[in-house]
């Protein structure tokens, strides 16, 4: 699947983005350092009855990057400026990590133009201690010390099974451009509570899916977004970390396929 480019509204520049299937609109967005190909199993799985369209976050892959010190408010404008430009209505929206900040913020600024929002491994209200050390990581980053391991090392568990899907993980994370992921990294060290007052307000079906062993994305925070909004159902991914997409493709695409025929309300799992 090749990379396309799609001209945005001042200032946005462009948006890269892969597309695969027809019909009622996916919009998938990634977490900081990635890009658009590491939903890879998830194209292939939901494209059989949706249209997918996974975005580069700015400043990732071929999309450009947002001016330093953007805020989560920023990206969220700018997912709304490619929706516009997409000539997308209204969509079923997932993000991951700090895709799932903007999918969230996006849900809860925008309800009208969302069908139903599905969170994976997001962060929301980091207690003190967790929040000092995002900001350290963030400020050290935008210092230019670019350490990938201590990341791979917090998403992932030493089993054979998430051995290639770490590989991977590594080498996009090798290939950001250093700015994009700078100022990336800043909104979402600073973005966990940016919309969380407002999740009441999501009236549509809302997913929050994370690994029992992800320190970061936790257990009680992905529980803690949906009994936020009316319409939350929580799925718990026992034995898994961060990237539980790629490390479990098929039950998180059993639990899309699960959120893309819902319309009522949920029940938690876990």
């Amino acid at each position: 699947m090749t990379l396309k480019t799609l001209p945005l509204s001042d200032p946005y520049g462009s948006v890269a983005y892969r597309a695969a299937g027809q019909g009622e609109p996916v919009v998938l967005i990634h977490g900081v350092g990635m890009q658009s190909a590491a939903w890879g199993p998830q194209i292939k799985a939901l494209s059989q009855t949706h249209r997918v369209i996974a975005l580069d976050m700015p400043g990732h892959g071929g999309s450009s990057a947002l001016p330093q010190g953007s805020t989560l408010t920023d990206y969220v404008a700018w997912l709304h400026a490619v929706l516009v430009a997409a000539d997308v209505d209204r969509v079923s929206l997932a993000g991951h990590s700090m895709g799932a900040l903007i999918a969230g913020g996006f849900a809860a600024s925008h309800p009208g133009m969302v069908s139903r929002v599905a969170l994976l491994n997001g962060v929301f209200r980091r207690d003190a201690p967790m929040r000092a050390a995002v900001e350290a990581r963030a400020a050290a980053i935008r210092a230019g010390r670019l350490d990938t391991e201590t990341p791979l090392q917090r998403w992932f568990g030493d089993s054979d099974l998430e051995a290639s899907a770490r590989r991977q993980v590594a080498q996009w994370l090798n290939a950001v451009d250093p700015v994009g992921y700078a100022t990336a990294y800043t909104a979402f060290a600073g973005g966990d509570s940016t919309y969380a007052e407002r999740f009441g307000a999501i009236s549509c079906p809302l997913l929050a899916i994370t690994g029992d062993n992800d320190p970061n994305s936790t257990p009680a925070m992905a529980r803690a977004m949906a009994d936020a909004a009316p319409q939350g159902r929580a799925v718990i991914v026992e034995g898994h970390r961060h990237m539980v997409n790629l490390t479990a493709p098929e039950l998180i695409n059993a639990e899309l396929r699960r959120w893309l025929e819902t319309d009522c309300t949920l029940e938690e799992t876990s």
